[in-house]
């Protein structure tokens, strides 16, 4: 039936004659599904706890807290009991995951193990007012079963539980009572995090302790960083060109190592959030006594710096292809 429909195309001159033969040739070799099987099971995993979570609230009056409470906890004790029965035990290389199915049962259990604290902290306070510490522990029990089962998706409910902690830790009140998330404090404590998360990444690639796990902690970093940054530009109006050539410092720094990393990734999301800094302080200098010629100034300015930002881009995208095929020669 496929073949027919790639035949069509070849009679209609949609595909050449080569196309088609390569097309017939590798209709017989066997097609991966493991990213499609793994999508599935991590979507089968958020469909799971989503699902628990309407099934609670529909049901709390006739079932009980406390019933709950031990459903998450006895179903959580099943899933590491499964994970530590089948685990390799720790390593500071990369493990193999025994299977897909220890990843959706790590992954769940380690959910669950969420839930109950919350919930446990929501209905009873077992902590009181320190809302750090129903952050706080979870985030030290997901860092460990994230090395000793080595297993990415863990680390980074980890990293997110590290920075939750630390936005509760530090401005507690505004958080929690007024959600005021523009905080002076709470851009401080991005860089910080940012700074770190990054630097963690590069130390542990050098002593490859995890090596495989910077990327993670990287992608976090870097994230987090200039977010931050952008953040602290558009809010020190008075000084927000002190803040853009720090992000033009961070942003040099992290070209030249995607350069050097050959990461497209790392080097799209960099030269994004430069030109997000750039594009504040060019509207910035116009809206300063440029009028409505300022306007149009600025419809000018996107329009070019957009088609130049696409072009380079695409440039860098051919240039770390073609450094990448020649080291593979």
């Amino acid at each position: 039936m496929i073949l027919f429909v790639f035949k069509k195309l070849l009679q209609d001159n949609f595909i050449t004659e080569e196309q088609f033969r390569c097309i017939e040739r590798d209709k017989l070799k066997p097609l991966s599904v493991h990213w499609e099987l793994r999508t599935l099971l991590y979507l089968g995993i958020l469909l799971l706890t989503t699902a628990m979570g309407i099934f609670v609230y529909k049901n709390i009056d006739t079932i009980g807290h406390q019933v709950i409470i031990i459903l998450i906890a006895l179903a959580c004790a099943a899933c590491f009991f499964y994970c530590f029965k089948k685990s390799k035990g720790y390593s500071g290389n990369k493990v193999e995951s025994p299977g897909i199915l220890f990843d959706y049962i790590l992954l769940s259990g380690c959910l669950l193990l969420l839930i109950f604290i919350g919930y446990i902290q929501f209905e009873y306070h077992l902590f009181g007012n320190r809302w750090g510490l129903s952050v706080f522990i979870p985030m030290v029990i997901l860092f460990f079963l994230a090395y000793y089962f080595d297993h990415l998706g863990v680390l980074s409910l980890a990293i997110t539980n590290l920075a939750a902690w630390l936005g509760i830790t530090v401005t507690p009140v505004q958080i929690l009572d007024e959600n005021n998330f523009g905080d002076v404090q709470i851009i401080y404590t991005g860089l910080i995090l940012g700074a770190g998360l990054t630097t963690i990444s590069y130390m542990i690639t050098y002593k490859n302790i995890k090596a495989h796990f910077a990327f993670t902690y990287k992608n976090f970093g870097l994230n987090i960083l200039f977010i931050s940054l952008l953040a602290a530009l558009f809010y020190f109006e008075n000084i927000y060109m002190i803040w853009f050539v720090v992000i033009t410092a961070a942003s040099s720094f992290f070209f030249r190592n995607a350069i050097k990393e050959k990461s497209f990734y790392f080097l799209v999301i960099t030269v994004l959030y430069a030109y997000t800094a750039v594009s504040y302080v060019v509207i910035n200098l116009l809206s300063t006594g440029s009028g409505k010629a300022g306007i149009y100034i600025g419809i000018v300015y996107f329009i070019a710096s957009g088609i130049a930002l696409i072009r380079f881009l695409i440039l860098y995208n051919k240039k770390l292809k073609k450094d990448e095929s020649i080291q593979q020669q």
